[in-house]
């Protein structure tokens, strides 16, 4: 079985450089140009090539680095990934595309290897060009820095407006051996299903050939980063990339094996951890949110229920305040598109029913204003026409969401 590494058990400070063979380093190259010595530009690095694969963003507006990175993963193979925060290094048309080349090509020379064997990303504001005097000379800073316990600082780099690092760690054993899955991640707004506005890099030292190390992926970005919300945008940087090296020393991992469902396991772990730890430091965020749909009839219409209820504004608004107005959450339910039927739906909120058999429950309103008040609260809504469940995540609207983005560029 993977384990995930408790976080209250013992700090995780090397989430991303876990596993063997990896090592990472974050330097300050002030992006946003405001005399910050923050560290905003990192490098992860395999000590040898890695089978890579990474999931986009679905958004038609696609900032340079993602177009470098999906053309470099053509390859199946990376050593290196260098990203920076405080600039997104999109909408900046082909002076964007040649920096991100340039970033690539930078950090190939910091870390000796082909500038197609490193893979960009990039975080921030959009439209702005990218400060390569400074960014340059930054990440070749970070190339002579790399070390295994550098994995936390590389994680504090790449945030914007998230208040802490996130990171996560899981272990399983395959062919008797040990082997470690580790990653990070940033996000805190622009937050939402079908690759969530975020940047994820996780890392294996499980032996894995890139077409399965992408399926995997896919498969548990599905079910963790594609089931959160924070405030229903998506961005044009998204991007999870995974780098498998090898390094545990273990046989290969093969399809339809016990071991890669072991893998498969621990990558959930590492995922499903970071989603939540995004979704709970959103911005302005008080309180979170599980919604979990039961009685669909396919696992997709259950998702689709499940993501319109956490992306609603009046819903997010109605758990920000306590209010019981519970008919927000129907009516999401029956606008999303998934079949239901009323007279058989059943809705509870913490564990109370209010709504059965096409009616209100007898549940006080001042018990569930009580649940409301609850830093963590659990939706489950039966739709009463199948078998299929989906779990989505999402958090309340307040007014500092509004106060952050109003002042964002500024």
């Amino acid at each position: 079985m993977a384990v995930i590494a408790p976080r209250d058990a013992r700090p995780l400070t090397r989430g991303v450089t876990a596993a063997r063979g990896f090592r990472a380093a974050a330097t300050s190259a002030d992006v946003r140009g405001a005399g910050s010595t923050k560290p905003d530009v990192a490098i992860v690095c395999s000590d040898g090539l890695a089978a890579a694969a990474g999931v986009f963003t679905t958004n038609r507006v696609k900032a340079a680095p993602v177009v470098v990175s999906q053309l470099h993963l053509k390859r199946g193979r990376a050593r290196a990934v260098v990203v920076n925060s405080g600039n997104a290094n999109a909408c900046t048309g082909a002076q964007g595309l040649g920096d991100a080349l340039r970033m690539a090509q930078t950090a190939a020379d910091a870390v000796d290897c082909d500038p197609g064997e490193v893979l960009v990303a990039s975080t921030g504001l959009i439209g702005r060009a990218m400060p390569m005097d400074r960014i340059q000379p930054a990440i070749m800073a970070a190339g002579s820095q790399l070390d295994h316990g550098n994995g936390h600082r590389a994680a504090e780099a790449i945030m914007t407006t998230d208040t802490r690092p996130k990171e996560a760690v899981a272990q399983l054993v395959a062919f008797g051996t040990p082997q470690t899955v580790g990653g990070m991640a940033k996000g805190a707004g622009m937050i939402h299903p079908d690759m969530a506005t975020l940047l994820a890099f996780v890392t294996t030292d499980a032996k894995v050939a890139p077409d399965l190390l992408s399926d995997l992926l896919r498969a548990s970005v599905r079910t963790s980063f594609n089931s959160i919300s924070i405030d229903g945008d998506t961005s044009t940087n998204d991007c999870c990339l995974i780098l498998a090296n090898g390094a545990a020393g273990a046989p290969e991992i093969e399809r339809g094996t016990r071991e890669a469902d072991l893998l498969a396991e621990a990558l959930d772990a590492v995922l499903m951890d970071l989603a939540e730890q995004i979704v709970a430091d959103g911005e302005g965020v008080t309180k979170t949110f599980s919604v979990h749909i039961s009685g669909a009839l396919d696992e997709e219409q259950a998702r689709l229920a499940a993501r319109t209820v956490t992306s609603s504004s009046l819903v997010k608004t109605a758990i920000h305040g306590a209010d019981p107005n519970w008919g927000r959450i129907l009516a999401a339910v029956g606008r999303s598109g998934a079949d239901l039927a009323l007279d058989r739906c059943r809705l509870s909120l913490a564990g109370m029913e209010l709504f059965a058999m096409g009616r209100a429950s007898a549940t006080p309103v001042d018990e569930v204003a009580q649940a409301l008040r609850q830093p963590r609260i659990a939706i489950e809504m039966d739709l009463g026409v199948g078998e299929a469940e989906a779990t989505a995540l999402g958090c309340d609207l307040s007014s500092e969401y509004v106060r952050i983005n109003a002042d964002y560029s500024s």
